[in-house]
Order: C-alpha cells, then structure tokens, then sequence
C-alpha cells in the first residue's frame, strides 16, 4: 500500500468546496469505488475553473494520468473502469452528461447536476452555447497550484522568515490564483519585489475582481506602472 504523508495548510493548493448534500444524501448511495472517484474528481476538476460555464470532458480525465493510475493497474482497465464509474454517476444523478450523435466518447461534457450545472446542460443542448467557443478549461494537473514559497522564490526573490509569514497571511487573505496572477503582472514588467504584488492584490480586494469587471494582465500592467502603483516601480 502506498502511504500519504498528509495535507499542508500551506502548500498553496486551491481549496475544493463539496456541498454538504453529498455527504448526506448522495455518499450513503453510492456502492462503487470507480464511481466515487469519478464524481469526485469531476467535482475538484469543475472548482478550480473560473469560467462562466464550468464543465469537464470525458478527455480531461484520460490526460491526468496519476488520476488514471488509481483506476486501474493497466491503462486499458482503467479507461474502462472510468467509462463504468462515469456511467453510473449519470446514471444515478449526479452528474450531467451531453453529447451528440456525430461526438466521440472523449467529447461528453459532464456537469455537476446543480441548478448552474442543469442550466448550462440546457444552454447546450438548446445550442445557446458551444462548448468549442468557450474557454477550454486548464487540463487536470496544470489547475494543481504551485507551493506559494517556490512561487515566490522562482520569481521575487530568496525567502526569509519575514517574508515567509508575510506569504502565509497573504495565502490567507486572497486566492491563489490572485496571487499568481498579480507576481505574473510583476515579473512581466520587471518589478520583482513583493511591496508591488501586494498592492495590485490589496487593489483587487478593494474594487471587486469577478467575471465583469475584470481587466487582462496587460492593461492591468500599463495601469499599474503609470498610474497609482508606479512608486513601487521607482522605490522598490
């Protein structure tokens, strides 16, 4: 049996939100391991997306091979195994799945079945949307979050006690991604100190970042530079 050494608070992983209803009312009902594993990676999968329309394809799971690992000692077994654990979460409700006639197996979307999930199976279906004019969603493994402290060290600089509480409390306040995406803003113009990934982060905080409002990385950086966060530039 391999042994898992436990979970770190601080390994800069995003978290996962299971709704409490699957501990209560679907958990007790489900009686097979492939498709437990199933509905649960479709859950973690469809959490860390950040599109408007959040979905998984049959082929994400086929692409994240330490996932497939777990569901079969041979490849061959374990995409069967997946295609029988998918099967009976549609099956049984848990999970949505849509696909036309002229679509291959690796093409089904699946949904959590939640009213947002009912209804973006309904837009498709109704052809409000298609799937390929979508963002594709980040494959499996790439959604997995770099530790904050090699972040910081592969792009700011080497870390120091003060600088790793400072990472803790900032890992605390603000998502992940945010703070990827403001160092990524840094070291794209060249102002790789913490003082300046900070402000960007305390600036988003303040005016709200959701799917309307925000702005991509490039005017982000001109405004961060000539505007309000240009003294961290000139003062470090």
């Amino acid at each position: 049996m391999k042994s898992f050494s436990g979970f770190s608070k601080g390994d800069g992983a995003q978290k996962t939100t299971i709704p409490s209803e699957f501990f209560v009312n679907l958990l007790p009902l489900i009686d097979d391991l492939h498709e437990l594993k199933a509905t649960l990676y479709a859950i973690w999968f469809i959490e860390q997306q950040e599109n408007k329309i959040k979905y998984i394809r049959f082929q994400h799971y086929l692409e994240d091979d330490n996932f497939l690992l777990g569901m079969g000692n041979i490849r061959p077994t374990a995409v069967e195994n997946l295609k029988h654990g998918l099967e009976r979460a549609v099956e049984r409700g848990s999970l949505l799945a849509v696909r036309s006639d002229n679509q291959s197996l690796e093409e089904t979307v699946y949904f959590i079945n939640t009213p947002r999930g009912r209804a973006a199976q309904k837009a498709l279906l109704d052809g409000a949307w298609n799937v390929d004019d979508s963002p594709m969603p980040a494959l499996s493994r790439q959604t997995v979050r770099p530790n904050i402290f090699k972040l910081y060290e592969a792009n700011i600089g080497p870390l120091t006690p003060i600088v790793s509480e400072t990472l803790i409390e900032a890992e605390e306040t603000y998502p992940i991604i945010w703070i990827e995406q403001a160092i990524r803003i840094a070291v794209e113009n060249n102002v790789r100190r913490w003082r300046y990934v900070e402000a960007i982060l305390q600036s988003w905080k303040e005016r709200g970042r959701d799917e309307k409002d925000r702005r991509d990385t490039q005017e982000d950086a001109k405004r961060f530079l000539d505007g309000e966060f240009g003294q961290y530039f000139k003062t470090g």
